[in-house]
């Protein structure tokens, strides 16, 4: 029997995808979910500012406003008085993110954020801001008027307030005047940080790196950062070589954590979470006290005095405790069912895991926040 042209064709190439799928992990991540490439990061950006135009919303009591004011207006050969007071003016905090690769023109969304006694910034516009960087310099500038997600009423005897009417922005708001200089084709090297430093998982990005392009190129310094060798063959193409790279298959590894939140009882385990043999009890001491007043009353024309006796009922009701046996080597879910099934809450499960912690029985880091 013979095989159409499109057959011979289809049958290699579904060969190929099988193969794919079978070799890699069902746990794979991809290396840029892992990774941070050196110097490709986003810079913060902040600057003082004012925003004009409110509705008697404004400062009403901050110096630093007052002064601002006035400063601004000579510079526009205004003079001012020396005790300005203007209610529709506001201090506010503006800040942006630089992200890599931005070049000049580029447009920055912007966060303003009140820094006086402002009730709202409902309507305001932000007068022309320069944006700094961590080394001082400015990098962008910003103004246009803003949208607050909110908003703040009322009168003498009620009020109603939505959201943060403090708080607004400016899409599009800031215009970058300055790069941050960096030319990634003509890098020799890159270097790579882990996002969560581990040996294993260093180690296993050097092999799949290696395996996929079939030479030596990448090497493990530390627990965090890994170098690696641009191949010749992708000189003056290294976007390229990042393309590639960011699709290389990485199995992470992680530590034994248990993370505890004691304010909302949220509790979150690993995967690698295993506790030795260990037997705990749990039970519940319930007190309920109740308290009521007396109140003796005298017969009338008796000349006396009304007393009040106070009356208070305690009950106090323990539950039966319940033993768990757990032995060597339990994994996360038979740890869940087991304490499932003596019926601990959450916060329960807090006491429970510091206790188990305590005797050395608890195979992973106890984080409690």
């Amino acid at each position: 029997m013979k095989r159409s042209p499109s057959c011979r064709l289809i049958l290699p190439l579904l060969l190929a995808v099988s193969g794919l799928l079978y070799t890699l992990p069902a746990s794979a991540a991809r290396l840029k979910d892992v990774v941070e490439i050196e110097g490709v990061r986003d810079n913060p950006l902040t600057g003082f500012g004012l925003v004009v135009g409110l509705n008697g919303t404004g400062d009403s009591s901050a110096a630093f406003t007052n002064q601002s004011l006035k400063m601004m207006l000579e510079r526009m050969g205004i003079s001012a008085e020396q005790g300005v007071k203007v209610k529709n003016v506001a201090s506010v905090m503006v800040t942006s993110t630089l992200p890599p690769f931005a070049r000049q023109g580029s447009r920055l969304d912007v966060t303003l954020s009140s820094l006086g006694d402002a009730k709202s910034l409902q309507g305001g516009t932000l007068i022309l801001t320069p944006l700094k960087g961590a080394d001082g310099r400015i990098y962008a500038v910003a103004q246009g008027p803003l949208v607050v997600g909110g908003f703040s009423a009322g009168g003498a005897g009620a009020s109603e307030q939505k959201n943060h009417p403090t708080v607004g922005r400016i899409s599009g708001g800031a215009t970058i005047e300055k790069e941050v200089e960096f030319e990634l084709n003509n890098e020799q090297q890159l270097q790579l940080s882990l996002r969560n430093p581990d040996f294993t998982t260093a180690n296993r990005i050097v092999q799949s790196i290696n395996d996929v392009f079939g030479k030596p190129l990448a090497s493990a310094r530390d627990s965090g950062t890994i170098a690696l060798v641009i191949p010749p063959e992708f000189k003056g193409r290294v976007v390229n070589f990042v393309s590639r790279l960011e699709t290389v298959p990485v199995d992470p590894d992680q530590r034994a954590r248990i993370v505890v939140n004691e304010r909302t009882g949220t509790i979150v385990m690993g995967e690698n979470v295993r506790v030795s043999t260990v037997a705990l009890a749990h039970g519940g001491l319930s007190i309920k006290i109740k308290e009521s007043a007396k109140v003796s009353q005298p017969n009338a024309l008796s000349q006396g005095a009304t007393a009040i006796t106070p009356n208070t009922t305690v009950d106090a009701k323990e539950k039966d405790a319940r033993v768990l046996e757990m032995e060597e080597g339990v994994m996360l879910g038979d740890l869940v069912r087991g304490l499932n099934g003596i019926g601990v809450t959450p916060r329960d499960l807090i006491a429970i895991l510091q206790a188990i912690k305590a005797a050395g029985a608890l195979q992973a880091d106890l984080e409690i926040l």
